[in-house]
């Protein structure tokens, strides 16, 4: 006897495999090495792109600029915050966050791969006084979901780069 379940999930499987389904994998990048500099030490933002690049099969970050096939230069990475609703009484409910990334990519002789580039991305996000504890976590989890963001956009801005 056949079991109408393991048949329905076999027969998914067949179909999402002839449809050319495929998970997102991380982007071929065209270089072996980089070099991640002009982050302040222990920068989220830089640590996010150094998880992400680790994930490529073909690239890996290193420590020593001259082992570097190509320089990414963070030029500016900030975060910022600012009031964007008050109630009449001054009392804040409306929060925006925000994260800068301004970076280019060189070769070691200079040859400029990506020229000066910004990213930029805001969330906004409500606030009540009473609960300050969870609205500071909401934050954080607002800010590594934006460093994700940031890092797979770089990401392929950095896998578009056809030739050193």
């Amino acid at each position: 006897m056949i079991n109408p379940r393991r048949s329905f999930v076999l027969g998914l499987a067949a179909l999402s495999a002839g449809c050319g389904f495929q998970l997102r994998r991380a982007p071929e990048l065209r270089f072996k090495t980089i070099y991640l500099s002009g982050f302040k030490p222990h920068s989220p933002l830089a640590e996010e792109l150094r998880r992400q690049i680790a994930s490529t099969t073909t690239t890996r970050v290193v420590e020593v600029p001259a082992q570097a096939e190509v320089v990414f230069d963070g030029q500016t990475d900030k975060r910022g915050k600012g009031v964007v609703v008050t109630t009449a009484a001054g009392e804040v409910r409306e929060i925006q966050l925000r994260l800068h990334l301004q970076f280019r990519l060189h070769t070691l002789a200079g040859k400029e791969l990506i020229p000066s580039t910004a990213i930029a991305l805001t969330r906004d996000m409500t606030y009540n006084e009473r609960d300050a504890l969870g609205k500071e976590q909401e934050e954080e989890m607002l800010y590594r979901a934006m460093q994700s963001d940031i890092a797979n956009q770089v990401l392929r801005r950095l896998a578009a780069v056809r030739s050193l």
